[in-house]
C-alpha cells in the first residue's frame, strides 16, 4: 500500500494536487490523506514587569479553529468524486507536516505551490520549499492542473556520480508508476564541465546498474544549471521534472541556496524531488 500525503491550504493549486494524488491512487493501490493546518495564532501580552509573553489560548478556541476548517474541509473535498480521508491539525504548517510524514510512514508527499522570486524568495520561501529541502521521502510539487495520464516523459537532471546510488531507485519507481519514459540529462556548466564522453559513459553504466528500460541520455548546456534544467524540460516537453535535494540548512543554505528549490519555484511543471543522505 503506497501512503500519499497531501497538504491543502484550500487553495486552487491544492485541489490541482489532490487530484493529481488521486490520479496516483486510481492506478496504484495507494491511500491519499488531504491534510490541513490550522496556524495556531501567534500574539502576545505584556506582563507586570514589562515583559511579552504568548497570549494564551483555550481548549475551546483550539476546537473552534478546527470545527470552521472542517466546514472548509468538507466544502473542498466535495469538488471530488471520491471518498477521501482527511484530518486537521492546530500549530505550526510546516512542523506538523512533517510530523505528518512520519507518522503516516508517507511514501510520496504531493503539494501545490504558488513559486515565489524575488525578495520573498529570498527571505521567506515556502512551506512546499522547506518540505522539499527535509522530507524523508519523495515530494512532488505542481503549480498546474496535471493528469497523471500526461507523465509520458520525465526529466531526471542527475550529476552521475553522487546522486545515482540514493535517488535512483527511488526515480525507476517513479517512472514505473507512471509508465513513462525517462530521460537522464546531466547539465554541463562553465563551472561544474564535463567531456561528453565521461558523462555518456557515466550515463550508460547508471542505466545498466539499475537495468532502466525506456530511457535516453542526455546532456544539455547551460551558464546555470536550474535554468539549464528547465530549459532542457521545455525542449523535450516532459510532463516532470525529477532530481535529488542534497537539503542545505542555515548559513550554507542561505548563502548557497538550494538548486532544487530554485527549480521548484520557478518550474511551471510537476517537479518530483527526493533528499539525498550526506554521509
Amino acid at each position: 500500500m503506497i501512503n500519499i500525503l497531501v497538504p491543502v491550504d484550500f487553495s486552487k493549486k491544492a485541489e490541482y494536487a489532490l487530484g493529481f494524488a488521486l490520479d496516483i491512487a486510481k492506478m496504484n493501490e495507494a491511500h491519499v490523506l488531504a491534510y490541513h493546518v490550522v496556524e495556531y495564532p501567534t500574539g502576545a501580552t505584556i506582563d507586570p514587569v514589562g515583559m511579552s509573553v504568548p497570549t494564551p489560548y483555550d481548549s475551546d478556541f483550539i476546537d473552534l479553529l478546527k470545527k470552521n476548517s472542517g466546514g472548509q474541509m468538507e466544502l473542498f473535498l466535495a469538488e471530488f468524486a471520491a471518498d477521501i480521508d482527511s484530518e486537521i491539525s492546530v500549530g505550526n504548517p510546516y512542523l506538523d507536516i512533517s510530523d505528518k510524514i512520519s507518522e503516516l510512514n508517507a511514501d510520496l508527499v504531493v503539494i501545490g505551490t504558488k513559486g515565489s522570486s524575488g525578495l520573498k524568495e529570498f527571505f521567506i520561501g515556502s512551506n512546499a520549499e522547506k518540505i522539499v529541502r527535509t522530507s524523508k521521502c519523495p515530494v512532488i510539487t505542481l503549480s498546474q492542473p496535471t493528469a497523471k495520464s500526461d507523465n509520458k516523459d520525465i526529466a531526471y537532471a542527475t550529476g552521475v556520480v553522487d546522486e545515482s546510488e540514493e535517488v535512483m531507485p527511488k526515480v525507476k519507481q517513479l517512472q514505473e508508476l507512471n509508465h513513462a519514459k525517462l530521460h537522464l540529462v546531466r547539465i554541463n556548466t562553465p563551472n561544474n564541465f564535463e567531456r561528453d564522453q565521461v558523462i555518456e559513459k557515466g550515463l550508460e553504466e547508471v542505466a545498466r546498474r539499475y537495468m532502466l528500460k525506456d530511457y535516453t541520455i542526455n546532456i544539455y548546456n547551460d551558464i546555470y544549471e536550474d535554468q539549464g534544467i528547465l530549459s532542457f524540460a521545455n525542449k523535450i516537453d516532459a510532463s516532470m521534472i525529477a532530481m535529488g535535494t542534497h537539503s542545505r540548512k542555515g548559513l550554507k543554505h542561505l548563502l548557497s541556496g538550494s538548486l532544487a528549490e530554485d527549480v521548484v519555484n520557478h518550474a511551471r511543471r510537476p517537479i518530483w524531488t527526493f533528499h539525498i543522505p550526506r554521509n
